[in-house]
């Protein structure tokens, strides 16, 4: 597959509520979509930083420096024609995992329509309905936050994560027990407390959590490693499971019992099996988290699910829970609590030019 160009385009689309977590609050999600042409296919990929480094030190506009600056031509110049070539360049090339996830993915998409395969036949996977569970952000108040989980547990969502931080913590997952009783519940900290706090963290085993995810900060492998000696509920690694090596010291560590996958974190699609893939190895069961992505990016986190190590719920959820709209069709929807892949080959959702279109906020066209 000779490369004949590559196309990016910046889109913000406004969410349908803001987003809250401990490290802060965004109303708008900004993507990166990467288009690799070649042979007459066209392969999507995402690179899906959030505005203002909300998850990570990647915004934007970084990303899109990195792409256009150095990745791009680097690619180019190599004149890449595989997922294994491109893999071969962004690990000699390094920086930002979010550009490398962008135009890595690309290439999966196209490597898979080529074969004339869904994306998950060709990783391994197989054409089974992903479970999806509902993610609620920090609200303004209890009453917001139990109106929120009401009203997509109408829609069919049987599982619900809630993000917490100290003093939003064992209020809220009271109110939740006493309202939808023994629901299956999980809590994500994205780092927000401390070793000082592991007495306090403690007490919410009394809530029968699924899981607690990244209570500590990502680099603090130890702290996590003593909580988790300390706590009956798993503890699950997000920040903390930068790449594979990070997580390897976790499993050396026993720093958790899950570890949440985000291909945009780990710079690709490749990286992330590999992690599912050393996880699997050890017994250590494995979630698959988003940015949330766009629906570019939601779609491949859901081929990722279906391998057989993913016995948690992913966090992508239909496309209507936080956008507006979505640059794919059909949009991804949730139908008691599962999400069903259309039939298709590659990415198996179609990217959707009139709502890039009147999402994009820049565009910029890179020839072989």
């Amino acid at each position: 597959m000779k490369v004949e160009r590559i196309t990016l385009t910046h889109v913000r689309i406004p969410l349908v509520e803001p987003y809250r977590i401990s490290n802060g609050e965004v109303s708008e999600k900004d993507g990166i979509l990467v288009r690799v042409d070649a042979g007459g296919l066209a392969g999507m990929g995402e690179a899906s930083p959030m505005a203002g480094s909300f998850y990570s030190d990647d915004t934007p506009a970084s990303v899109w420096k990195f792409l256009t600056d150095w990745l791009i031509p680097a690619v180019l110049a190599a004149k890449v024609d595989s997922v294994a070539a491109i893999n071969r360049v962004l690990d000699r090339a390094g920086g930002s995992p979010f550009a490398r996830a962008g135009l890595e993915t690309a290439f999966w998409d196209l490597e898979a329509r080529a074969a004339g395969k869904p994306l998950y036949e060709l990783i391994g996977g197989y054409n089974v309905p992903v479970e999806s569970g509902l993610a609620v952000g920090i609200t303004k108040g209890i009453p917001a936050m139990i109106a929120t989980i009401e009203k997509y547990l109408a829609e069919g969502y049987k599982r619900v994560k809630i993000k917490i931080q100290p003093g939003w913590d064992v209020g809220p997952l009271g109110e939740i027990r006493q309202r939808f009783g023994d629901i299956p519940l999980m809590v994500d900290a994205n780092g927000a407390y401390s070793r000082e706090d592991i007495p306090h963290l403690q007490s919410l085993d009394a809530f029968g959590l699924v899981m607690i995810e990244q209570p500590l900060p990502g680099d603090d492998l130890r702290g996590h490693a003593d909580l988790q000696g300390k706590i009956r509920t798993p503890l699950c690694l997000d920040e903390g499971a930068g790449d594979i090596r990070a997580v390897r010291r976790a499993i050396r560590m026993k720093s958790c019992r899950i570890v949440d996958i985000k291909i945009q974190r780990v710079g690709g699609l490749a990286n992330a099996i590999a992690v599912h893939d050393l996880c699997a190895s050890v017994g250590m069961s494995v979630s698959a988290g988003t940015m949330p992505e766009l629906g570019i990016g939601g779609a491949q986190t859901l081929h990722l699910a279906t391998l057989p190590n993913f016995a948690y719920p992913t966090d992508v959820e239909s496309s209507a829970r936080w956008f507006i709209d979505d640059v794919i069709a059909p949009l991804i929807t949730v139908r008691e609590g599962m999400i069903t892949i259309p039939a298709g080959i590659g990415n198996c959702y179609e990217p959707a030019e009139s709502a890039i279109g009147r999402f994009r906020v820049a565009e910029r066209v890179f020839g072989a």
